[in-house]
């Protein structure tokens, strides 16, 4: 009888940045070592949502033996690109780094939260390249499917000559809104058209939180 063939694991690359390394580090050791072994590539930005194409080629160098990259979920990067420029299949993973077991296709974990009282917030992260019936279309499906406040996300350096609609249309259509940017003015135009919630504050727009109505 031979003897059973031995399985090399994927060697899996996780580009990131400085905020999420510990975390994504921590959960990166839980996964099986005999199906995975895995790298963390951070590409030197804070928030890895922002990581560009440009940025992920100049900084982040590949370790020998990989074999697949995983880019966060909000990454806007084009896989595609990445995958001609670094010789390797190149995929967007899951927007919480928690999820990724069960991305990979391992038991995700199970959590009650029926003790809990929550809010949920459902991003539309390319509110700013898309019409407003666009966005009410996809804000009523997110709210159908669960969202309790759909979220209007900024892009850096893109412009949002449309945001006030978009949250109008949503807040006619009976929905809770929030505009998440970094933008002081897309935060204030976000807030003057009725916006719920603000998020991602920092110390340069933080005055808005007691300047306006919005959370």
């Amino acid at each position: 009888m031979s003897a059973p063939e031995h399985i090399v694991p994927e060697h899996l690359v996780f580009v990131t940045g400085k905020l999420a390394h510990a975390r994504l580090e921590k959960v990166a050791a839980t996964l099986p070592p005999e199906r995975f072994a895995w790298s963390i590539a951070d590409a030197g930005v804070k928030v890895a949502a922002l990581m560009t194409e440009e940025i992920i080629k100049r900084r982040v160098t590949m370790p020998e033996g990989a074999t697949r990259i995983v880019l966060p979920g909000r990454c806007r990067a084009n896989p595609e690109a990445l995958a001609r420029h670094f010789g390797l299949p190149v995929e967007r993973g899951p927007d919480e780094i928690v999820d990724l077991p069960a991305y990979l296709g391992l038991t995700g974990r199970k959590v009650d939260l029926s003790r809990h009282d929550l809010r949920i917030f459902s991003e539309i992260v390319d509110a700013s390249k898309m019409t407003a019936d666009q966005v009410l279309a996809k804000g009523l499906d997110l709210a159908r499917r669960g969202a309790d406040v759909i979220d209007l996300g900024g892009l850096p350096d893109t412009p949002f000559p449309h945001l006030e609609d978009c949250v109008r249309a949503l807040k006619r259509a009976g929905l809770k809104v929030s505009v998440d940017s970094f933008s002081l003015d897309e935060l204030t135009r976000g807030a003057r058209a009725g916006a719920d919630y603000l998020l991602s504050l920092n110390e340069e727009t933080l005055d808005l939180a007691f300047e306006t109505d919005a959370v």
